[in-house]
């Protein structure tokens, strides 16, 4: 058959992206290249134009004519009218019959496709597909629509129609308008790919990440779809293979708990499943891909990146239907440095031997002593350079921390104590690694990568010298020039745990402190707080308050700093001298903590409020109260009634907020600003464990943790939308708000300010950056993503 308005991949080159945009054009450009890209066809450009300026709609005019006299009284400004003029062009796209000449092209081509892999009807993807040049697709990420799972020609049809619909999106519209597009210019091409059943995934860098050796591929692979892989939800294997010869120079076997596979139940979308049961137990820590299957997936690599003439991100698979491998995306990695320093530092450390490996929790090199301790009592035995080893931190190890070189743990994951506490202090660390206490012993010499997450036997010389002179360089005087700072309307703040990293928290160039903890404050001093209160020393604590949040507050001075009153869970107390009186409670972070305990002990939350009081006296105005696990607008009220009784006054000293952190708090935020707060914070980590009922340290169940589950984004949607209806600010303080994807999210959400560990505010600045200027103009953004059905999770 001779087609009109179809282009197979076969017959596409990179230059056509005017006749089926970007995706199409690259995928016929890997096709042609002999590269196994799973095969389909692109409904072209001009079958859009044709539909649009040959159906007609009831009052005789074209749809083309019909559209544009809408978006011609259409005032994009208007979110309301935008909203509503845009949902009317989708919904008459949809509901309007397709050509019957498009229509039966697109069976013919649907039938070819299936035929190929002798079936009747086969699973597809059908994506969108922009295809003005100068309007790049990246503009309309979650405007366009992607199908998953398409079966039938009937299900293509109107998935197509779906995808020409989703060129008038309110966001794209908008976009568009701002830019000075000509919407009657603007066509769409829809892809048809097959879906790739995958047995096993994953992905490949064809170039080594993390030494920068262009000489080394990277595969990461596990078990089942590659969203897994992609996600994060589990740890792949990880294979090492050098070009040229395709020796396998490293492999690492991890310990794969989950797989995605399609639905069994339905046919249709995705589900997680356990791999024990679903393939059996002893693929939990089965090599995924066999050593021909590791040299056949590199080899591939290195033919893409020849062909394009850079190193190349890539994701494939292996079809579990035909046992092909199959090339699903190709990317350039643009993240690498020059050659012959990347060549020098993989020679450099190519010798060395790894014995652990976690999670990167905090960056950098540390090499020293290991000191393996269980127990907060133990902390005297790690001296100042000694590698502390642990199960997990807890703030009773702080001190022992700050003298350390680098911190290993056998749990936790990068929202964990360790992690937190270790970015905040400079000091590289690894977490999760299962084994650390069982492999290391007390006296020996290792060295810690905490950007890899790998821990080398011994003192691995050229990173530690590499280390040492950068560090030397640092304090010779070496002159930085700084580019001119960005400037974002969304604030970008950062979180501060102890005093003493103020000054470096402050010099990230932050807009000011978005969470600064009480806990080390309090817990320094060595003894439980209510005993030292108990003791007559109340005053003592009120100054060793005062002085951590002066420090604090002058450094960031006039830039504000909240500070969150005490929210120790009781399992940190009951080890405190004075602590033997704390309940012993099943799940502490359930438990007696936050403000719940600060309004049955009011002794301890007035201490709080009254070193806040002193350093308000002596002219520091930049403090803001917030406090922790609000579930009822009562404790705020009490909350109040106990600082006016230290002549702390709400709204006027300090400004008033509290923390969003669980799911009950997000669903009566009308009753708590009613009760008069001025701000609230998204505690991102509890308010995820609470809403899916997962304990985010607990690794045999991390794979589940997700902070952009569409229960945890719906929360924090319905928070913004209701407290910027009363004026109240809103900000994040979780671990969330150093994560890129979530900073996102949250940009598009209208969030008032974000506040990230320091280690991230640089990163998280450049990415609100970036996402703003997407959105064109600030109140625009406010108007246009307000709306209850433009952000989809």
């Amino acid at each position: 058959m001779e087609y009109r308005f179809i282009k197979w991949f076969e017959e596409l080159r990179k230059e056509d992206v005017p006749l089926v945009g970007g995706k199409g054009a690259n995928l016929g450009e890997m096709t042609n290249a002999g590269i196994p890209v799973p095969p389909g066809f692109c409904v072209t450009a001009e079958a859009y134009k044709y539909f649009v300026e040959n159906v007609r709609v009831e009052d005789g005019r074209t749809l083309q004519e019909w559209i544009m006299d809408i978006i011609s009284k259409t005032n994009v400004d208007d979110s309301k009218q935008l909203q509503e003029n845009t949902a009317k062009i989708r919904e008459k796209i949809i509901s309007l019959e397709m050509p019957e000449e498009i229509a039966k092209e697109i069976e013919q081509a649907y039938k070819e496709l299936s035929q190929r892999f002798g079936k009747d009807e086969v699973y597809v993807a059908v994506r969108s597909s922009a295809t003005a040049e100068d309007l790049p697709e990246a503009s309309f990420a979650g405007q366009q629509e992607t199908f998953l799972d398409v079966l039938g020609a009937d299900d293509v049809k109107d998935k197509v129609k779906r995808c020409w619909a989703s060129l008038w999106t309110a966001r794209a519209t908008f976009y568009r308008a701002k830019q000075g597009f000509d919407h009657s210019k603007v066509y769409l091409s829809a892809v048809v790919q097959k879906m790739v059943n995958s047995e096993t995934s994953g992905v490949m860098f064809t170039a080594n990440p993390v030494t920068n050796d262009r000489n080394e591929i990277m595969i990461n692979a596990s078990w089942g779809l590659g969203e897994a892989v992609v996600s994060g939800a589990v740890t792949p294997d990880e294979y090492i293979v050098e070009k040229g010869t395709w020796k396998i120079k490293e492999k690492f076997i991890a310990k794969k708990e989950i797989m995605i596979v399609r639905n069994p139940e339905t046919g249709k979308g995705t589900v997680k499943v356990p791999v024990a049961e679903y393939l059996g137990p002893e693929y939990v820590e089965k090599q995924v891909l066999t050593d021909e299957q590791i040299i056949e997936v590199a080899k591939m690599g290195a033919k893409i990146e020849e062909h394009y003439g850079w190193p190349q991100d890539i994701e494939w698979a292996y079809d579990k239907d035909d046992g092909k491998l199959y090339i699903v995306q190709s990317r350039p990695i643009t993240t690498l440095k020059e050659a012959e320093s990347a060549a020098t530092e993989a020679a450099e450390t190519e010798e060395a031997e790894v014995i652990l490996k976690g999670l990167g929790a905090s960056p950098g090199i540390g090499a020293g002593r290991v000191v393996v301790i269980f127990d907060a009592s133990e902390i005297d035995k790690v001296k100042e350079g000694d590698v502390l080893v642990t199960t997990m931190t807890n703030p009773d190890m702080v001190p022992a921390m700050k003298r350390a070189s680098a911190i290993v743990t056998d749990e936790g994951g990068r929202t964990s104590h360790a992690a937190i506490v270790s970015r905040e202090l400079g000091i590289p660390a690894v977490v999760g690694t299962k084994e650390a206490t069982k492999k290391l012993k007390t006296g020996d010499y290792v060295t810690v990568d905490g950007t890899r997450g790998v821990v080398y036997k011994g003192i691995v010389k050229s990173l530690v010298e590499k280390k040492e002179e950068a560090a030397a360089g640092a304090a010779g005087g070496q002159v930085v020039v700084a580019g001119a700072p960005l400037i974002t309307a969304t604030k970008v703040k950062v979180n501060v745990s102890m005093p003493e990293v103020a000054e470096r928290a402050a010099a990230t160039g932050a807009d000011g402190v978005g969470l600064l903890r009480a806990e080390h404050m309090i817990l320094s001093i060595g003894q439980h707080p209510v005993k030292f209160i108990k003791e007559g020393k109340e005053e003592e604590l009120v100054e060793k308050l005062a002085e951590g949040i002066r420090t604090v507050a002058a450094a960031f001075y006039p830039r504000p700093v909240w500070y969150r009153t005490l929210d120790a869970p009781t399992n940190e107390f009951k080890e405190m001298p004075g602590g033997e009186d704390e309940p012993d409670e099943r799940n502490p972070m359930l438990g007696w903590r936050g403000i719940r305990r600060s309004l049955d002990q009011p002794e301890l939350l007035k201490a709080e409020f009254k070193a806040i009081k002193k350093v308000v006296e002596e002219g520091y105005n930049n403090i803001g109260v917030m406090l922790p696990l609000v579930g009822h607008p009562e404790q705020i009220r009490k909350a109040k009634k106990i600082a006016l009784e230290v002549g702390l006054v709400p709204h006027k000293d300090v400004e008033w907020g509290v923390m969003i952190e669980v799911p009950a708090a997000a669903l009566i935020i009308e009753e708590l600003i009613k009760e008069g707060i001025d701000f609230i914070s998204f505690g991102t980590n509890d308010l995820t464990q609470y809403t899916l009922a997962i304990d985010r340290d607990n690794d045999r169940i991390a794979y589940l943790y997700d902070e952009t589950h569409p229960a945890v984004l719906k929360l924090i949607k319905h928070v913004i939308k209701v407290c910027k209806k009363h004026g109240v600010e809103t900000s994040i303080c979780g671990q969330a708000g150093s994560d890129p994807k979530m900073a996102k999210i949250l940009v598009r959400l209208g969030i008032d300010s974000i506040s990230a560990n320091p280690d991230a505010v640089e990163l998280i600045r450049k990415v609100v950056a970036q996402e703003e200027q997407k959105i064109i103009f600030e109140a625009a953004r406010k108007k246009l993503f307000g709306e209850e059905d433009e952000l989809e999770f």
